[in-house]
C-alpha cells in the first residue's frame, strides 16, 4: 500500500515530528481509518463536545505511539477535524508504520 501521509515535518533536533489527523468523532471504535487528503484519519467514538475528541485523540495517539499523554500535542485544529499534532519522542517511520498497521 502506497502511503500518501502530506505534510510530515519531522524535526530531530527537538525530537518531534509534526502531522495533520483527519478526526471522525462519535465512530463505533477508536481506530486509524488510513489517510485522507493527506491526512492519517482516526475515527473516536468520543464526540466533539467539551474537548473530548481532542482528549481521546491524544490518549489513542499516545497508546499506539507506546508514549507518554504529555508527549502529544495538538497544535492547531482545537475546533476542527483537521489537526496539526506534535508528538515528541517518535520517528516519522513510526508515523506512516501506523497506516500500514491498519490497512
Amino acid at each position: 500500500m502506497i502511503v500518501n501521509l502530506r505534510d510530515i515535518t519531522e524535526n530531530p533536533a527537538s525530537g518531534t515530528v509534526v502531522f495533520s489527523v483527519r478526526v471522525q468523532p462519535r465512530a463505533s471504535r477508536d481506530e486509524v481509518a488510513g489517510v485522507m487528503d493527506g491526512a492519517l484519519k482516526i475515527r473516536l467514538t468520543a464526540p466533539a463536545v467539551e474537548n473530548r475528541a481532542n482528549e481521546a485523540l491524544i490518549e489513542f495517539l499516545a497508546e499506539l505511539l507506546k508514549t507518554a499523554k504529555s508527549a502529544v500535542r495538538i497544535q492547531s485544529g482545537l475546533q476542527s477535524r483537521l489537526k496539526r499534532v506534535e508528538v515528541r519522542g517518535v520517528t516519522r517511520q513510526q508515523i506512516l508504520a501506523l497506516v500500514q498497521q491498519e490497512s
